[in-house]
């Protein structure tokens, strides 16, 4: 038969079994996920070169479109003040003359029908009607 001592011994001998059993299976998990792991970040590492490569194409070319927009864009706003200058020319020298013709020919029209006798009134036109309390504006 066993001692107390040997009994003691031969439980902790058990004990001591289990857990280094314990210890070597999450052991030999956790190498198996730091190898998946390995992998994973690898995988990530050559993908991200060609990621980077293409974003950096990406980068340039929206360079380049702004760099064409903003030489557009000048040029709209060089057509825009030159079309501004035309427009203040053409009014000046077109707008004016015709304003004063048209002034000319509705006062020629008007000294026309007042010498028919009828008053330079448009029938088709209503007329206002003049204040007659002389007292002005309120």
């Amino acid at each position: 038969m066993l001692t107390g001592g040997q009994l003691a011994g031969l439980i902790v001998a058990v004990f001591w079994a289990v857990l280094v059993s314990f210890i070597a299976l999450t052991l030999l998990k956790l190498s198996r996920l730091l190898g998946e792991a390995t992998k994973v970040v690898q995988d990530i590492g050559d993908q991200a070169g060609p990621l980077m490569d293409d974003m950096t194409r990406t980068v340039n070319r929206a360079n380049e479109q702004l760099g064409r927009t903003d030489v557009i864009t000048k040029q709209v706003a060089g057509v825009t003040q030159n079309v501004s200058a035309v427009t203040t020319v053409m009014t000046s020298v077109v707008g004016g003359p015709l304003v004063k013709a048209a002034a000319f020919s509705y006062g020629v029209r008007k000294a026309l029908g007042s010498r028919d006798g009828d008053g330079g009134t448009d029938p088709g036109r209503p007329q206002l009607q003049a204040r007659s309390t002389g007292r002005g504006r309120r």
